[in-house]
């Protein structure tokens, strides 16, 4: 066998910036979910139910349909989502008393008092894991991911070409 050299990938062309933010954001992205989905797991909730619970601590009675867009989770997801809380008696459907296809998911006493229980120790730990930027680097980084996702989503998907 001859030692023939590996070909070497090209090497990344200076001016891929985007790439690089991509790459660099989910990593970052990676690392403190991680720090998220451990203590989720500690109180026996998934991401998706911790956050509508979340909203609706914060928010009050939603329709599911604003649930479903403040979560972030498909209309489907959000109904196993509810489906779920209301099982463990965090949540309760309300119906809309001026659409009957409509109803608000709110939380129940106990959903109420076990965000009151848990949230305080969420945000410290959410705290830790982005510890490693300053304050002032939070806000510029907060300041422009906004504006990231906004024209991202201004852009529209794709058609196969940039």
């Amino acid at each position: 066998m001859k030692n023939t050299p590996l070909p070497q990938p090209p090497a990344t062309p200076p001016d891929s910036l985007g790439l690089k933010l991509w790459v660099v954001l989910s990593r970052a992205h990676a690392a403190v979910e991680a720090h998220a989905r451990e203590d989720f797991a500690r109180y026996g909730l998934s991401p998706a139910e911790f956050g509508a619970m979340e909203a609706l601590y914060h928010k009050g009675p939603l329709l599911l349909g604003d649930l479903q867009r403040k979560t972030l989770v498909t209309s489907g997801g959000m109904t196993y989502v509810v489906d779920r809380l209301v099982e463990k008696g965090f949540v309760e459907r309300i119906r809309c008393p001026s659409d009957r296809r409509a109803s608000y998911a709110a939380l129940t006493e106990a959903g109420a008092r076990r965000m009151g229980e848990i949230f305080a120790t969420h945000q410290a730990v959410m705290e830790h894991a982005v510890s490693g930027v300053s304050d002032e680097e939070k806000r510029a980084l907060i300041q422009g991911l906004k504006s990231l996702g906004v024209e991202a989503a201004r852009l529209g998907r794709p058609s196969g070409h940039p």
